[in-house]
Formats: structure tokens, sequence, C-alpha cells
């Protein structure tokens, strides 16, 4: 794509995210069924708070865009190394994983990961820009441009941090409230948690491995935007 093109483009996703990031953080209070958003509120869910990062992914875009189009490229390098990071280790294996988990889990059984009591209070077009649109939008970043990923060996254990500090914040959830973010951890023994945590982390490494393989295929080894 121009450049120009690309700025358009990840203006309109940063505007996006942000609309619905506003949109699921001002749900109407008083419907809020009582065994949801309490303690933590809506920053608990990985939806949400998956949200937030791809409006700092498509801002950062955006903000390299801008760099490009004005000629500012030493300062447009820097951005551009933190856009390729941040889609690379984060933006694109959380929102893959985000979608493809929440709706397995919500096709075997919904009240798991999403209580039915939230029809009346997310409208269903929020349900899907949530948990359907930002696979898609995934998708779309790797076809519109090649981005630059790094080491293996770094961005497995920067991914794997993050999914420790996520897991972590979880935990701290349960052990001040005594209820589990989501109904389907209460199903497991000690030992069946710490294996389910450690499966999803290895099926959120795979959408990393998934998404480079992408990059390469579509773009080369080699080829770098600037």
């Amino acid at each position: 794509m121009e450049i120009s093109t690309l700025a358009t483009y990840h203006c309109l996703a940063f505007v996006w995210y942000i609309f619905i990031t506003y949109s699921i953080t001002h749900v109407r209070t008083e419907e809020r069924p009582s065994e949801v958003f309490l303690y933590g509120g809506q920053w608990k869910y990985l939806t949400v708070l998956n949200l937030v990062l791809q409006a700092v992914f498509y801002g950062v875009s955006f903000l390299a865009d801008v760099l490009r189009l004005i000629k500012k490229l030493r300062c447009a390098k820097c951005v551009i190394s933190s856009r390729d990071l941040l889609f690379s280790v984060l933006a694109f294996p959380v929102s893959t994983f985000v979608s493809i988990s929440f709706w397995t889990l919500y096709t075997y059984n919904r009240e798991l990961v999403y209580p039915k009591s939230l029809d009346g209070v997310i409208p269903l077009w929020l349900n899907h820009a949530m948990h359907t649109a930002v696979l898609p939008f995934a998708v779309l970043e790797i076809l519109a441009m090649p981005h630059r990923y790094p080491a293996k060996k770094k961005g497995v254990i920067l991914l794997g941090f993050v999914a420790f500090l996520y897991i972590s914040w979880v935990l701290w959830i349960y052990s001040v409230t005594g209820e589990w973010v989501y109904p389907l951890f209460a199903l497991f023994s000690p030992a069946g948690l710490a294996a389910f945590f450690a499966g999803s982390l290895a099926v959120i490494i795979s959408f990393y491995n998934f998404g480079e393989f992408l990059n390469r295929m579509i773009w080369g080894q080699s080829k770098f935007c600037f």
C-alpha cells in the first residue's frame, strides 16, 4: 500500500478501537449483572485488555505513517521498530487467541466465558466487534504491509512474560474475591488449572509462530517497509 493509504487505514482502525473500548467501558452500570464487572471491572478480561492493546498498536502505526509522510525518517525508524514489536509479539497472537478461544468455548458452553445475562447489557454488534472483528483486522494488517519480527527466543520470552502478568492478575483477583474471572476456571483442580494455563500459553505461542509464518510467506524474509 501507499503510505498515505496505510495512514488512512491505521487512523480509521485506531479510531475504531478507541470507540469500541469506550463503548465497553461505558456499558450501563445499572444493568450490569451482579456477578460481572466487580473487582477489577472490565480490566480483568483479556478481551478488553486486547482492545486497549489494539488501540495502542494502531495509534503507533498511524504515528509511524505520519512521520514517514513528513520525512522524519530518524524518528520514524524508532517508532516503526516499536510498531513491529507490538504487532508481532502481542497484537497478532493475542487478538487471534481472543477470537478463536472465545468462539470455541462459546460454542461448547457459553456460560463458561460469556454468561447469557450479558446479552441484555452488551449488544450483539459490540460482542462481535470485541471477539470476531479483531481476527480479520489482524490478518489484514499482515496483508497490508510487512513487519519485522524479533529473534524467536526474544519474541517468545516477551510473549510469555506478558502472559505471566495476565495470569498473575487473574490469580490476584481470585485471591481477593474468591471468584474466578471466567467461570471456566472453577472447573479445574489446581494442577488442572496450571495445565490449562500452560496449554493456553502453548496455543498463543503457536499463533505467534503462525503470524511470523504468514508474514514470511507473503513478504519474504528480508523485505521491510520503511
